[in-house]
């Protein structure tokens, strides 16, 4: 695959993870609304990722080099991962419900805090960026896996930075649930093809 669409892979596939609806994203919605601390809360969020998808992707090949079967198990863990991912995602489709946020602290270091907490202490962020990010960049080669790897860094920056200060613009209509039904429900079908994708690969 060649170098400007194996970025642009890294990049859909970042996305299709990250704008799931989950706490963080919750919180940076109500930052972003609020206009309160909002470029800390997308430096923290964005820097978070970027440094979890790097170790996962140097972690996951230097043990796919050592062990060589660990590829194809985190290949079978991904596609199983992806298929719930797509599964939960058409669910909450089908059962739209309104976008309860976190109640935002004043100051700026408690928000910086929850931030922090929200980002590292959710055990799906490590399986989403070290475990599966990781174990399909994995998929792309030596070289082509850090290419793979930056397009998804960079769909951290996009979407953290696109909710955050967007956030103001876009919350009457974020705060339907139809719209999220939409989003769950593009999320799902993304999941299932990436899932079908490993499988065959």
């Amino acid at each position: 695959m060649q170098t400007p669409a194996l970025a642009l892979t890294g990049l859909l596939t970042g996305l299709a993870l990250i704008v799931a609806i989950g706490a963080q994203n919750a919180f940076v919605l109500r930052q972003g609304v609020r206009r309160e601390h909002v470029g800390p809360v997308v430096l923290v969020c964005l820097l978070s990722d970027a440094v979890l998808i790097l170790a996962g992707t140097a972690g996951v090949g230097a043990l796919v080099q050592a062990v060589p079967w660990l590829l194809e198990a985190l290949r079978w863990a991904g596609a199983a991962y992806l298929l719930w991912f797509a599964a939960t995602s058409a669910r909450a489709a089908l059962r739209p419900g309104a976008l309860e946020a976190v109640q935002a602290p004043r100051t700026a270091g408690s928000v910086v805090g929850t931030t922090l907490a929200l980002t590292w202490l959710n055990p799906h962020v490590y399986l989403d960026t070290v475990v599966l990010l990781g174990s399909v960049a994995n998929q792309h080669g030596p070289e082509g896996r850090w290419v793979f790897a930056v397009g998804a860094v960079f769909a951290s920056v996009v979407w953290f930075t696109a909710l955050g200060f967007g956030a103001r613009l876009l919350a009457g209509v974020l705060a339907r649930p139809r719209a999220w039904q939409v989003v769950d429900l593009a999320i799902a079908v993304v999941m299932a093809a990436l899932a079908v994708s490993l499988l065959l690969g």
